[in-house]
């Protein structure tokens, strides 16, 4: 009889499913069910798998999904780290917000990175995103201590690292998990690498029982995500931090007389930058038909 056993997939490839277990990681096939009703495993995933030998068994199940995205394919993300610079390229304040907007939707925890900290001062930035309810981080590739108060922040958690194509995150997830790009040994080989060139999300595994979803060839998050211009504003938490109600239940927060938001940009207490970003957001969600976004 088959053991059954639960892990979380680590690698999605060529059909094959790497899964972590407490005995090992397993390659398994998936069952035809899966493909029957449309299902796809992701990394991420916790899976329950069937073990025909010491090596090899098939995925029977996943449990239900906290969240997924599409581009990267993961599952079951805590936290996104979505890595800006002071320059080079210069940070655009519209990505970032679309960004930490998706993220909330999809109940992911944002954390601001600012990197490049040997080229300018990150503090201006970072304290637009600390007022507006973020953790921020500053820190120089430069200088691989910077990035130590980081690290509590994975322990226990499945994270990924999203930016602007050379903003640096490579070299900061090298700094927070050496080896990352170049895996040798048992990992490589259970992991699949050098049999398939697919691009694929991959996850390894931390000291402090975290994992680091590595994901080459996506330069920024790219996720087809449904949401509408009512929902809009709970995906902005300074928003949701104001106190009172606006005058009109129906208010879009973008013109209307009596909008407490507008109010708290006005007063300082919501970021312009913030606000900004929302009627932008608000413009493109308006534009787009209905069946286009669910």
């Amino acid at each position: 009889m088959d053991k059954r056993l639960t892990g979380r997939i680590l690698r999605c490839v060529g059909g094959f499913y790497y899964v972590e277990t407490a005995a090992a990681v397993f390659e398994c096939r998936a069952r035809g069910v899966f493909r029957r009703e449309g299902i796809t495993p992701l990394a991420g995933d916790i899976a329950e798998i069937s073990v025909q030998d010491e090596q090899q068994g098939t995925v029977e199940a996943v449990t239900a999904r906290r969240n997924s995205l599409v581009r990267p394919p993961v599952a079951n993300l805590d936290t996104l780290f979505i890595v800006a610079s002071t320059a080079d390229p210069a940070p655009r304040l519209q990505v970032i917000d679309k960004l930490i907007a998706i993220t909330e939707y999809n109940g992911i925890e944002p954390v601001i990175v600012i990197n490049k900290t040997d080229l300018e001062s990150g503090e201006p930035l970072a304290e637009c995103y600390r007022r507006s309810g973020f953790a921020v981080f500053t820190v120089s590739s430069e200088d691989p201590g910077s990035v130590t108060p980081m690290l509590p922040l994975f322990a226990g958690k499945l994270s990924a690292f999203t930016g602007n194509s050379g903003v640096g995150k490579t070299t900061l997830l090298n700094l927070i998990c050496p080896g990352l790009a170049l895996p040798t040994g048992e990992i490589s080989r259970k992991l699949g690498r050098g049999r398939h060139t697919t691009r694929t999300v991959s996850l390894y595994k931390l000291d402090n029982g975290g994992y680091i979803a590595d994901t080459p060839g996506f330069s920024s998050l790219e996720i087809d995500t449904p949401i509408l211009k009512d929902t809009l504003p709970e995906c902005f938490r300074d928003f949701t931090r104001v106190e009172g109600a606006c005058r009109f239940s129906s208010c879009s927060h973008t013109v209307e007389t009596g909008c407490r938001i507008l109010k708290a940009v006005k007063d300082g207490r919501i970021q312009a930058s913030r606000h900004r970003s929302y009627l932008a957001m608000y413009q493109e969600i308006k534009a787009r038909k209905v069946w286009e976004i669910t």
